[in-house]
């Protein structure tokens, strides 16, 4: 089982890894399409990446961590993410086995497995970064199939946590997905938009921590439900978590 969860725009800085190396990345088959980004933005003088990012000068900062993308120190990608759907996930008291349950969408780099040694960058799913011939495709384009085979070819259910900007670089057909809504007073159903990241962090860290692996919704619902969660099955792969 594999739980791919969406990045986050903020991210830890520093690390004590070595400097980025493309062959130590999980899903090798999105190399060369990591390494054209990288080449790309890498190309851009500070303030038309500044633009293309769409940065305020209070963010400058990503620009200069972005050009020194190369020879930055890296940490591993499930620390590099922050934010509230990785404070509920609480990735630092899981073990080692329920960590490699677990990998991250990215723009840079496609899908990136929770150990991979990554560094600090800033680049997002909607961003349409410029090519040397002077198009600016957007992300999806970039990706093109590339990460929806990589997915696809894992041997086991992928359960499918990533935003709908990060879905778009790479969908899964049958990965299962879920949404979170709330039930109202009035008994209707609210889908839940600023508590959502939390909501799926907590359920991504009880699936990373089952004593076993699901091979459908039903087994996610299980799982989820051992826990005291409240998740609904609405057919084939989708999954309500209702809070």
């Amino acid at each position: 089982m594999l739980i791919v969860l969406p990045p986050s725009e903020t991210k830890a800085f520093g690390g004590d890894g070595p400097a980025l190396s493309w062959d130590r990345l999980s899903f090798p088959g999105l190399t060369d399409v990591r390494r054209r980004i990288a080449g790309d933005l890498l190309a851009l003088p500070p303030e038309e990446m500044q633009s293309a990012l769409g940065l305020s000068d209070r963010l400058f900062h990503e620009v200069e961590a972005n050009l020194a993308l190369p020879d930055s120190p890296t940490m591993p990608a499930i620390h590099r993410y922050t934010g509230v759907l990785y404070d509920a996930l609480d990735a630092a008291t899981l073990h080692d086995a329920a960590l490699s349950r677990l990998a991250v969408g990215s723009a840079l780099f496609g899908v990136v497995g929770a150990g991979d040694p990554i560094p600090h960058y800033r680049l997002s799913g909607g961003t349409k970064l410029p090519t040397s011939d002077g198009a600016t495709p957007t992300m999806k384009a970039r990706w093109g199939r590339t990460i929806t085979e990589a997915l696809s070819d894992f041997d086991g259910l992928v359960v499918d946590l990533r935003s709908g900007a990060y879905q778009q670089l790479g969908k899964v057909p049958a990965a299962v997905t879920v949404r979170v809504e709330s039930v109202q007073e009035d008994g209707s159903r609210k889908v839940v938009s600023h508590f959502n990241k939390h909501y799926k962090g907590k359920l991504a860290r009880v699936l990373a921590q089952a004593d076993r692996d699901a091979a459908d919704a039903s087994g996610v619902a299980e799982i989820a439900r051992g826990t005291g969660l409240t998740v609904e099955e609405n057919g084939g792969t989708e999954l309500t978590l209702v809070v």
